[in-house]
């Protein structure tokens, strides 16, 4: 049980993943004056905590055992992996599940509209797609660098 309390690129990853999951309850305060602390559990937004986390894994493991490593390697390259797929592949599911959500509810409305239909109950209706699953590259890039400094902070309590 010691070890794993003594993983450091282990914790410099989640620690990372905490951090920039919390920092979005104030960053969208700001933005909103509103409190939604359901952001703390949520995908998407500012900062990105999937690129915290991956940042944060692959500087922890260079600093533990060596940039140069095939440790260092597969980190680095699952990390790359992960970043391009929060601001390419997801972001574009989560713009395709806008449109989607407008076309259910132009939908609905039409059938709405309809007095031939007989009418539908709320169960029958299509629930809304979550629309925030990705990310803008400039979310990707300072939650990247967020992770980088999370791990190089962390480490003073791992020597």
């Amino acid at each position: 049980m010691t070890a794993l309390w003594n993983n450091f690129p282990l914790w410099a990853a989640l620690v990372a993943i905490a951090v920039a999951q919390f920092i979005k309850i104030p960053l969208h305060y700001i933005a909103t004056r509103t409190w939604q602390w359901s952001l703390l559990f949520s995908t998407g937004g500012m900062p990105s905590s999937h690129s915290s986390a991956v940042t944060a894994l692959s500087t922890a493991v260079g600093i533990r055992e060596g940039f140069g490593t095939s440790a260092f390697a597969i980190s680095a390259i699952i990390g790359i992996i992960v970043m391009f797929d929060a601001a390419g592949v997801r972001r574009h599911a989560g713009m395709q599940a806008v449109v989607l959500n407008k076309l259910v509810d132009e939908v609905n409305h039409l059938i709405e509209g309809m007095k031939t239909f007989k009418a539908r109950h709320s169960q029958e209706k299509a629930k809304k797609l979550k629309e925030l699953l990705g990310h803008q590259p400039i979310e990707v890039l300072i939650g990247g660098w967020m992770g980088i400094l999370v791990a190089i902070l962390l480490q003073q309590y791992y020597q």
